[in-house]
């Protein structure tokens, strides 16, 4: 690739990070590269969707996992792969548990309580609306919240979450079924 890539006059630059437990690179990649663009050609995870490509639809988002041990969303197609380098990056292809030849043996949480709850249609904006939740679980096992306050904290974690489908009740439904039944993440009102 880096002889083409020269000869085609790309500026390439190396990168590397963990990708769903597993670390990638060093590996050149052209500078502006989209992220969106590395997951599907140089990765083969092709999960996250290219919706609006202006950061607009969050269908793309990954989760980046930080050294203090708390997530973020990330879209991918307005951040270029080379943002990531050095960060640890979960896709919607890391959620599910696996077995030795790769297939999938279980469902995440999120996952199975959106299934239960039919909460997607086409399921193109699926993936973000995963790591979405994911994130909000994971910043509620660290901060539990007043159970009058869990709509309005689904709400700020989905609200910039777009489904062409309409398909928004179903999906705070789901989340909020999730919360209530995953014990530690609600708290007593004080």
């Amino acid at each position: 690739m880096t002889a083409i890539s020269s000869a085609a006059g790309l500026d390439m630059r190396s990168l590397s990070m963990t990708v769903n437990g597993n670390k990638v690179g060093p590996m050149d990649a052209p500078a502006g590269l989209p992220m969106i663009d590395f997951l599907h050609e140089y990765l083969g995870l092709t999960g996250s969707r290219l919706g609006c490509g202006q950061g607009i639809c969050h269908a793309c988002v990954v989760i980046v996992d930080k050294a203090d041990g708390t997530s973020e969303e990330v879209r991918t197609c307005i951040n270029g792969a080379h943002f990531f380098d050095g960060k640890t990056v979960r896709t919607i292809e890391g959620h599910a548990k696996r077995n030795e030849q790769g297939d999938v043996v279980d469902l995440s949480p999120v996952q199975r309580k959106f299934l239960e709850h039919f909460s997607f249609q086409c399921g193109y904006c699926t993936p973000g609306f995963v790591n979405a939740t994911t994130v909000l679980l994971e910043k509620l096992k660290r901060n539990p919240v007043e159970k009058h306050r869990i709509e309005a904290i689904i709400m700020d974690a989905l609200n910039d979450h777009i489904c062409r489908c309409t398909g928004y009740v179903r999906y705070y439904e789901a989340v909020k079924d999730l919360v209530l039944t995953t014990p530690g993440l609600v708290k007593d009102a004080a």
